[in-house]
């Protein structure tokens, strides 16, 4: 009887860890395999409102960027995500930052071939997220850095997300800090001039011949406005919340806000400023002056009179919804509409439809359409349009009043199955997507992505 006891306890501790062992083994895992995303884009602009050379000239720009994100399982409820990516670019703005370094002459219109008209833009980010047993409650924190010829930027942050309602309901909130720190770059005519103590006949100046508006030669050029920035820190912090309901099988809506708070220099050293209520100064062709605002202008640069000053904080509220509706087998619809207002007078308006149509069982169509608004901030006004006398200024047409739409077309190829492979990784999809976008300023741009992602076997 004792033995028939004791084995009847080992039975039930056995069915006992044996339940336990299979709840284990068959958890389900947040990822199931490690994935790697190969991504790549081109993007090409062009217009005639350039911030480097005071809201007029070339906005001639291209950028080349290739990006690697790796998502890693750690366990059935960690993920361990690495995202790197690299981007070269050739830019009018930073060509400009010294025109004189040009053999064919310096000109607003054209961007300059020497040493400053390219480089390079680095970035790492980690995000570590913890899922809980029963995938109700996900917290996630990342850090990143990033690095480019004038700044450093190292970001941090975290966030949790709630799942209510048989997960139908969705509830979010997170938090970000960036922390940059300029390496300013400064118009070349003004760094030399401080560097000189005002003196034009030493440095750059040795070497250039300054002319008025009349064409005179003259040594009168004083940008008295100028100093170099001291405060060369910049941070952002930002808070972000979020709630999404599933409305029925076939809708969903999300809603969304944002509390952006940055501190410190906010301006852009690299753009140049041009009063109307002080004189102009110029190198090159004296012929060209009265040309000066047009594109035939090819061998006459005016000399800045500042850089732009901007104030030293900025509110930021942007807030929108999301309404996703499936129709049928072949048609989706997602639209997207986000309102923004800040404290330096802009107020902005965005809208876009999205309609992925499933034309096969691995393809699909992804058409789209964006419009965009804004008013313009309270510090802008146009090339020569500003006033030395004003404590903040800029001629940059990111903050101008503008209006802009954009037409996009993607494909998508789904291979649940990963069927193809390339060593250990099956290939799981491979995205296209083009954009267009056109600004009423007279900036044009493309946008070429290319993306691929694998499952590791």
């Amino acid at each position: 009887m004792k033995n028939n006891i004791i084995i009847i306890m080992f039975l039930c501790f056995g069915s006992a860890w044996s339940q336990q062992d299979s709840t284990l083994v068959y958890k389900k895992r947040v990822l199931e395999t490690t994935e790697v995303d190969f991504l790549s884009s081109y993007y090409s602009q062009d217009g005639n409102n350039a911030s480097v050379t005071g809201g007029i000239g070339t906005e001639e720009l291209t950028d080349a960027t290739a990006t690697i994100v790796v998502s890693i399982p750690l366990n059935e409820d960690d993920v361990l995500t690495i995202d790197a990516g690299i981007s070269a670019y050739t830019s009018a703005s930073s060509s400009n930052t010294d025109p004189f370094d040009d053999s064919d002459g310096a000109t607003p219109w054209s961007t300059s071939s020497g040493a400053s008209a390219s480089d390079v833009w680095a970035n790492i980010n980690a995000d570590y997220s913890h899922s809980s047993d029963d995938r109700n409650t996900i917290w996630n924190a990342d850090l990143s850095m990033a690095s480019e010829y004038d700044y450093f930027s190292l970001g941090f942050g975290g966030g949790l997300t709630k799942l209510f309602n048989e997960k139908n309901t969705t509830i979010g909130v997170s938090a970000k800090v960036y922390l940059d720190t300029w390496n300013p770059v400064y118009p070349i005519e003004l760094r030399s001039f401080e560097d000189n103590n005002g003196n034009l006949t030493q440095g750059l100046f040795s070497n250039l011949n300054i002319i008025d508006q009349n064409g005179n030669t003259s040594l009168a050029y004083n940008p008295v406005n100028y100093k170099s920035i001291q405060d060369k820190g910049r941070n952002t912090y930002s808070l972000s919340l979020s709630f999404s309901q599933i409305l029925s099988k076939n809708a969903q809506f999300s809603v969304f806000l944002d509390l952006v708070n940055q501190q410190g220099w906010l301006a852009n050293p690299l753009q140049r400023v041009y009063f109307s209520d002080v004189d102009n100064y110029y190198v090159g062709n004296a012929a060209s002056i009265p040309n000066y605002t047009s594109s035939g202008n090819t061998d006459v640069f005016q000399l800045a009179d500042d850089i732009e000053r901007l104030p030293d904080s900025r509110i930021k509220i942007p807030v929108g919804f999301r309404f996703n509706y499936y129709l049928n087998e072949v048609f989706t619809v997602r639209t997207y509409y986000r309102y923004y207002f800040d404290d330096w007078g802009i107020k902005s308006n965005t809208a876009s439809i999205e309609v992925p149509i499933k034309i096969s069982q691995k393809f699909t169509l992804y058409p789209s359409f964006r419009y965009y608004d804004q008013t313009e901030a309270d510090y802008f006004a146009p090339y020569e349009q500003n006033l030395s006398t004003e404590q903040f200024y800029t001629s940059d047409y990111d903050l101008s009043k503008f209006s802009a739409n954009q037409y996009g077309f993607g494909i998508s190829y789904t291979d649940i199955f990963s069927s193809a492979h390339i060593w250990e990784l099956g290939l799981k999809s491979i995205d296209f997507k083009y954009n267009n976008y056109q600004r009423n300023t007279g900036l044009s741009a493309n946008y070429f992505g290319l993306g691929f992602k694998f499952v590791m076997d």
